[in-house]
């Protein structure tokens, strides 16, 4: 609650070098100073850094010797007085210093508090809070600059220049009602319309953007698929950089679905080597198969494996026949043996698929094919910072709603409905577009945002 003090640890438990104690609100400054026994006695100065030894409570025992920052609000990150006791990394240590803070007269920390605070006290919009939780989630370079992009405030920005022309649409359109006996000619001559039409079509691209970002950031399942013996083990130790699946000359060594988790191209993904495609008998390898095929359904992107140093067979069209509607890439592995299936032979059998040869053994042509599955995945450079995007469903959900309202607005003024019922749509609009930076929002919307925060953030 506003005016109360808050503390929680702000690092991860466990052991380092060092840990921090964090504390916020507007006692923050006076329960640190009565626990840090130090030379002079009086109140903590904001932007100085103080070292001295912390107590338990006041008149008690050592606990360590701590540097402490002290920040005024509203020059912090919550926006309040805050304080930082950076100690020694440990759990008991920390927990103790925590409990000292709490018995002084601070309150624990709900998760994401902090950042909820900084949203309350304008020092971020809510776009950009949530972008706080991104960045400490981000498992990739790409998810890392999808984070700091919309913590920079690129989303907020171009959200809130879309929100302020539809309020202006509305404005006009009010206008006109109130004041009947006056000509507005931005509605009357169509000027409104055509202006909802490009605001819309923005909104349709920014939309648009969501599925490839979302790759980006949450990462993608890649699926090996081909017939026993091929070397789909082989490419999956290769691409992991470790030897994560047994690799034998004997066929159908693979009989389960065995993952890595790697990057390819800056984009995180879950790498499965599956069974061999082809008919059995064995009801041991049939299930292998069946889970192939269940693997090869949920894929974002398939890597069919064939081998280039034997002649295509009736399985390699199998492996074909799954790859129907499914974004894919054909790999002639073994380029480190003479070749007896050629790469027009393959690009003949798989048509418009994208063809890589390479060598799982030796890692030639790896990076082509690195290059080839992130395209696929994320449909250009996934380093190309410029873009605004959304990869968040909150903010795709909302983007949606708007352009539902805009369309239904523009056809009510192509059917000369009344201006009333536009000026409706356009407020609906507006609404969505304002929950995504928090301009527009309620209660249980930042309870569930902020319940994704980790306790210190």
């Amino acid at each position: 609650m506003a005016g109360e003090t808050i503390a929680a640890i702000a690092t991860p438990p466990g052991q380092g070098g060092v840990a921090i104690v964090r504390l916020s609100g507007p006692e923050s400054h006076a329960i640190v100073a009565t626990l840090l026994r130090r030379d002079a006695g009086a109140p903590l100065e904001p932007r100085r850094v103080y070292v001295g030894r912390l107590v338990e409570h006041p008149g008690g025992r050592t606990l360590d010797e701590v540097l402490v920052f002290a920040m005024r609000g509203p020059h912090s990150y919550t926006g309040e007085d805050t304080a930082e006791i950076h100690c020694h990394g440990g759990s008991v240590l920390t927990r103790r210093i925590l409990e000292s803070a709490l018995a002084s007269g601070a309150r624990a920390a709900e998760p994401g508090e902090f950042t909820r605070r900084a949203f309350v006290n304008g020092r971020m919009d809510l776009a950009q809070a949530e972008a706080v939780g991104e960045l400490i989630a981000a498992r990739s370079d790409a998810a890392l600059r999808l984070a700091w992009s919309q913590l920079d405030g690129q989303l907020s920005g171009r959200v809130d220049r879309l929100r302020e022309a539809v309020v202006s649409a509305r404005a006009l359109c009010e206008a006109s009602i109130d004041f009947p006996e006056d000509d507005v000619p931005e509605v009357e001559d169509g000027r409104v319309a055509r202006e909802l039409g490009r605001v819309r079509g923005e909104l349709e691209a920014l939309a648009a953007t969501f599925e490839r970002a979302r790759v980006r950031f949450e990462g993608a399942r890649v699926v090996l698929a081909g017939r026993p013996n091929v070397g789909k083990s082989s490419l999956l130790n290769a691409l992991a950089g470790r030897e994560r699946a047994i690799v034998t000359p004997v066929a159908g060594t693979t009989r389960d679905v065995v993952e890595a988790t790697v990057t390819i191209g800056g984009v995180p993904a879950v790498v499965t080597d599956t069974a061999g495609l082809g008919d059995t008998a064995d009801p041991i390898e049939r299930l292998g198969v069946e889970r192939a095929r269940a693997a090869i359904a949920d894929a974002a992107c398939v890597v069919a494996v064939f081998d280039r140093s034997q002649p295509l067979e009736r399985a390699d069209g199998l492996v074909v026949e799954a790859l129907v509607g499914r974004r894919a890439v054909a790999v002639l592995n073994k380029r480190d043996l003479p070749a007896r299936t050629g790469a027009a032979e393959l690009r003949a059998l798989v048509g418009a698929t994208a063809v890589v040869e390479l060598s799982a053994l030796s890692g030639d042509g790896l990076a082509d094919l690195e290059a080839a599955v992130a395209a696929l995945l994320v449909g250009g450079d996934p380093s190309d910072d410029d873009e605004v995007v959304l990869f968040r469903v909150r903010h795709w959900e909302a983007v949606q709603r708007a352009v539902a309202e805009l369309r239904r607005a523009e056809e009510a003024l192509a059917a000369h409905r009344p201006l009333d019922l536009v000026a409706a749509d356009l407020t609906a609009a507006a609404a969505a577009l304002g929950t995504i930076t928090g301009a527009v929002t309620s209660e249980d919307v930042l309870d569930r945002v902020f319940a994704e925060f980790c306790i210190g953030k």
